[in-house]
């Protein structure tokens, strides 16, 4: 199958080109991200290859349809980017990688509690300017402490595991409750109560439009003051302006983020000369209780390999299945 793939990275052409061996596709790698302006670019292609900050609304899908493309593959596991009723419409197949590696993002997910209670990444700072004094870095004990998770799918399951072996008491709110985890002495309970009584926030769900700003000013309201908020889901759960409120007033006391909700134009790109034009993300780099990195959670060996390896071998079905799979009925995430 002949297939563009879009916001190509070293990494990826790695990882896509040593999955491929077997399977034999033509690949053609674009550093291009996906936007209706370049879907022109896939022309002559079966199927596309798309990251995670692609445009995948209408006018996307239908610059791709108009160009022959069928198949759009996914390299992410959310798809909350795709314009799922335009591309049933337009006969599109779009399939993604609904499991790569919990474990790279919960890990991280530990990694920025950590790094912000213990203040790892100011402590690196200062050792390196032969600044040895402990004042300011004072951290607390997460053994004993409460920690509230959002969506206990697989990441947070993994998170959760973790965060019981440190000897927190974990929350978690979920409209589809995990036996496991209350096997694991995991305690459900509503949203309100678990932002009450939880040092630590921790976001591991899906973005809908009913989880979009999911933490807000009201809900910021009704966290305990000096919370940690962490999201290493997706960036339009948590509203960037009300989480900047809670800082200035000290409501919220740590806020360590992978994703911002306006992270298109930023993350993924090296923008070391250039001077940011998003006012909110540099007034968040301005605090020294946030650490914010750019949307590496999922970036691991492990992770790649599973993501490649998944992306060819959908393609390889699809293609093996014959043209009713492209042109008929859509298979749509």
């Amino acid at each position: 199958m002949r297939v563009a793939v879009f916001s190509t990275k070293p990494y990826d052409r790695d990882f896509l080109s040593t999955a491929n061996e077997a399977a034999g596709h033509e690949l053609t790698f674009l550093e291009s991200r996906l936007l209706p302006q370049t879907a022109r670019l896939a022309a002559g292609a079966e199927a596309v290859c798309a990251f995670v900050n692609d445009d995948l609304g209408a006018p996307t899908l239908t610059a791709l349809a108009d160009v022959g493309v069928r198949v759009v593959a996914l390299r992410s596991a959310g798809f909350n980017h795709v314009d799922v009723a335009a591309a049933r419409q337009l006969g599109l197949t779009v399939v993604r990688v609904p499991e790569y590696s919990p474990h790279a993002v919960a890990e991280h997910t530990v990694g920025l509690i950590l790094a912000l209670n213990r203040k790892i990444h100011r402590a690196y700072n200062r050792v390196r300017e032969h600044n040895f004094a402990l004042t300011g870095l004072l951290g607390f004990d997460l053994h004993g402490r409460t920690v509230g998770i959002v969506g206990t799918g697989k990441i947070g399951m993994c998170v959760a595991r973790i965060l019981t072996g440190f000897g927190c008491r974990v929350l978690a709110a979920d409209p589809y409750p995990s036996d496991e985890a209350r096997a694991l002495g995991i305690e459900y309970v509503p949203l309100k109560e678990l932002l009450a009584e939880a040092h630590v926030v921790t976001l591991h769900c899906p973005l809908t439009p009913d989880t979009h700003h999911l933490i807000d000013s009201e809900r910021i309201a009704q966290m305990r003051e000096g919370v940690m908020l962490i999201n290493t889901s997706r960036g339009a759960l948590v509203d960037t302006h009300a989480v900047i409120g809670g800082l200035k007033r000290g409501h919220i006391g740590y806020l360590g983020l992978d994703v911002y909700e306006e992270e298109t134009d930023l993350f993924f790109e090296d923008l070391s000369d250039h001077v940011l034009g998003d006012d909110e993300f540099s007034r968040l780099n301005t605090f020294p209780n946030v650490l914010v990195t750019g949307h590496q959670a999922f970036f691991t060996e492990e992770a790649l390999h599973n993501i490649a390896g998944t992306t060819v071998a959908q393609l390889t079905a699809i293609e093996r299945a014959g043209p009713d799979a492209v042109t008929g009925p859509p298979r749509v995430c």
